[in-house]
């Protein structure tokens, strides 16, 4: 079997800023709703819906499917990171990744699942890439095929992936965490990058075109006085479930909840945010006499005596946005991405990193992330710092961030009037214990058409039309009015007779 790999990666970032450099996508409040032909419309928001009855929206955590790089301990490899995601090189046919904390820091795959390491001759640290990288097939100068930030140092463009230049740009005044993207749809370069804010570290944003003139457009997201209350209440929920792991300090006086790390890309018709919330369970000062009693190096003792200390755990929630300016939190900020269970051989018993961006593959979307095991004071076993950090992959249904759930009462959702792209409707669904029909209605609201009725688990799945045809309603104002009994609606989207496939 052949697999085709894509990436609909890109921008994102914002809460209410003006940012009027930014590409504008369709606007909430237009009278007709604009439908992209290919483009799949996700039901995360109501965007593009009319009316909507007996249905519930429920949020879907990705499947994990364990660590794909670990750290070599006989290599005194402690914790190996990223902040960003595989790029795939169709000349070279391999996916290729830049690591952090390891001597092997350029890794490739033919597959996305089985990596190797790779030592390119000559190669130094002046030289050497980011993981936070992208490819970017639009530049018509060769040598400038492949991006990537340095946090602290700026950017650097590479024609091979492998050996990089230093462009004469400075960096975005930042600290010590980011994250990038391209919007390839609209030719926009997005670094997310840590800032100080109303609860402590928040997220920033810059923008380019050109990978060279960048906007910054300062503070977009941070924590806020719900987030510290669902917090507290999320730390005690830690500290009593004997199946999770317990960071080492818990003083409540020094809960808090800010922001870490905000990856954002472009997915189909939307943007979405992946925000990593640290919740601090305890912060000790540098006199703090327990330091004595911990198995520590006397090199993090000497940084634990001038700095103190904390400790906590990170989480990966998910927002969405149709114009990088109005954020919406999903899933009642649940977890999108959270730690696993202790005693199952898990890397990420106490923390997650976000993916900087899925890849597509096939019907579904992978996510690489960081997975951590401790967090908080650097320990020894067996007289070396004990390994804490992989690389980790979670497998999510294609377009499932969110559904549309009816169970045997029937529910339904219309959409708002849009144009009709194209001939043929598809639809995402799993009704494998119930059924999906698909009315068609002019503006007026009048069933010009009716599909038969759909069952099964589609992720793919055809419209097929017991009376009339969309072919003959091109370029017409329609509505769609989707009846969904015991199953899951997460898309719909129009094609123009050829199906696409990713097999």
């Amino acid at each position: 079997m052949r697999f085709e790999w894509w990436i609909r990666a890109a921008a994102l970032s914002l809460v209410s800023v003006g940012l009027s450099t930014l590409p504008r996508p369709t606007a909430v409040g237009d009278e007709v709703f604009q439908v992209v032909l290919g483009e799949r419309q996700l039901f995360v928001d109501d965007v593009g819906t009319d009316q909507m009855s007996n249905l519930i929206r429920t949020m879907h955590q990705p499947e994990k499917r364990g660590a794909l790089i670990r750290p070599d301990k006989f290599q005194g490899e402690e914790a190996i990171q990223v902040r960003g995601a595989p790029v795939w090189d169709p000349h070279q046919r391999v996916f290729m990744y830049w690591l952090s904390g390891t001597k092997a820091r350029y890794r490739t795959s033919p597959d996305g699942l089985h990596w190797t390491a790779v030592f390119p001759d000559g190669l130094s640290s002046a030289t050497a890439g980011s993981s936070m990288m992208v490819r970017d097939p639009a530049d018509r100068d060769p040598t400038r095929r492949f991006k990537a930030v340095r946090q602290s140092s700026g950017f650097v463009v590479s024609p091979d992936g492998i050996r990089w230049t230093k462009l004469d740009v400075p960096p975005i005044p930042g600290r010590d965490e980011g994250n990038f993207s391209y919007n390839s749809q609209h030719g926009l370069f997005i670094h997310t990058y840590k800032r100080g804010g109303p609860y402590g570290r928040s997220v920033g944003l810059a923008t380019s075109t050109d990978f060279e003139r960048w906007t910054d457009h300062g503070l977009i997201f941070h924590a806020d006085a719900e987030d510290q209350r669902v917090g507290r209440q999320r730390i005690a929920a830690r500290f009593a479930d004997p199946n999770l792991h317990h960071p080492a300090y818990d003083i409540p006086a020094t809960y808090n909840v800010d922001v870490y790390n905000m990856a954002v890309f472009r997915y189909e018709s939307l943007y979405f945010g992946l925000p990593q919330m640290y919740h601090q369970t305890g912060k000790v000062p540098p006199d703090w006499p327990g330091f004595d009693k911990l198995p520590i190096s006397d090199e993090m003792l000497v940084n634990y005596r001038r700095d103190g200390d904390w400790a906590g755990f990170h989480d990966v929630q998910l927002m969405s946005s149709r114009d990088l300016k109005s954020w919406r939190r999903l899933g009642n900020r649940e977890p999108f991405l959270t730690a696993s269970h202790l005693g199952a051989g898990a890397w990420d018993e106490c923390s997650v990193s976000p993916p900087s961006y899925p890849l597509v593959h096939g019907d579904e979307l992978w996510f690489y992330y960081t997975g951590a095991k401790y967090y908080g004071p650097v320990l020894l076993e067996h007289g070396r710092h004990r390994p804490s950090n992989a690389i980790c992959l979670a497998v999510l249904r294609r377009d499932g961030f969110m559904s549309l759930d009816a169970g045997p009462a029937p529910g339904t959702v219309s959409t708002k009037p849009f144009v009709l792209p194209g001939p043929e409707l598809f639809v995402n669904i799993d009704a494998r214990a119930g059924s999906l029909q698909v009315e068609a209605l002019d503006a007026a609201g009048k069933v010009i058409g009716a599909s038969r009725k759909i069952s099964g688990d589609r992720p793919h799945g055809k419209v097929s039309w017991e009376s009339s045809q969309l072919g003959q309603l091109a370029e017409k104002v329609v509505r769609l009015r989707f009846t969904l009994r015991n199953g899951s609606l997460y898309s719909y989207w129009f094609e123009g007779g050829r199906r696409h496939t990713d097999q």
